[in-house]
Order: structure tokens, then C-alpha cells, then sequence
């Protein structure tokens, strides 16, 4: 894992490059994932389709790493998205997107530090989860 700083949305459509959005594992009742604050709510904003996307992935896959455009993933850190991120699952996304980094080695991964926004943890509690990760994983600090 690399840490970086600057605007996340700088990768957006870049070629070898995949934006992994942090999202939580609600559905709406009208089947559509909730994306309503921060970097989750930024590409909703840019792609309106990634609701509709990400409420039919978590139906067929559940909460977990998983791609919903050609250069737009999820990375689960909230169950509900009211409740704050939740480590465990932060530890189960990270262990997914390591797997699949490691087999897609020419691919740079790209996400916000995990659960430090809106999820209100801290990047200390956070970072020790992130640091297994390959370094084909970038980990976006917003620019200061």
C-alpha cells in the first residue's frame, strides 16, 4: 500500500487505474444502494447509473469489494450507512482487494482512507488494516 495525496477524482478514467469508492451495505426500497456523503456521493453525482449498480450488487453479492463500472469499485465500510464504519468489515474489504490486486498486478487500485470520513475513525485505526496491502494499492489523502 501507497499512501498518496491529492484528489481522487485526478485517476478518474485513467488507463490501469480503478477508483475503489468506500460504500455501505444498505439497500433503498427502491432497490438502489445509498450513496449520500462523501466519495460515495461524489461519483453518484459524476455517474448517476452507480446506485441503481451498486443496489443490485449487494443484492446478488452482498457487502463486499466489488466492481460496478470498468474504473469504478466499492470498498464496504459501513453495514448501514447511519451507523459508523465498522473495522471488521474494513478488514474483510481489505482482504478481498488484496486478493484481487494481487492477481491483477498491473492494475493500480485507488481509495479513500477507509471509515475517516463519514465512518468517524481515525487513519491510526485504520492504517495497520491497509498496510498488508500490495503497493499496487494507493490509499488518497485529500489534498491538504
Amino acid at each position: 500500500m501507497k499512501e498518496v495525496v491529492g484528489d481522487i477524482w485526478s485517476y478518474d478514467k485513467r488507463k490501469g487505474f480503478i477508483i475503489l469508492i468506500t460504500t455501505n451495505g444498505y439497500i433503498k426500497n427502491d432497490g438502489t444502494g445509498v450513496m449520500g456523503a462523501g466519495t460515495a456521493k461524489q461519483a453518484a453525482d459524476r455517474y448517476p447509473e452507480l446506485p441503481r449498480l451498486l443496489g443490485e450488487a449487494l443484492q446478488s453479492r452482498g457487502n463486499v469489494v466489488t466492481r460496478l463500472l470498468s474504473h469504478i469499485g466499492t470498498f464496504p465500510v459501513k453495514n448501514e450507512w447511519m451507523e459508523d464504519a465498522d473495522l471488521k468489515l474494513i478488514r474483510k474489504s481489505a482482504k478481498r482487494l488484496k486478493q484481487i490486486a494481487e492477481k491483477q498486478p498491473n492494475i493500480k487500485f485507488v481509495v479513500p482512507k477507509p471509515g475517516c470520513g463519514n465512518g468517524n475513525l481515525e487513519w491510526e485505526q485504520v492504517k495497520p488494516i491497509m498496510e498488508k496491502l500490495p503497493d499496487n494499492v494507493f490509499v488518497i489523502d485529500k489534498e491538504r
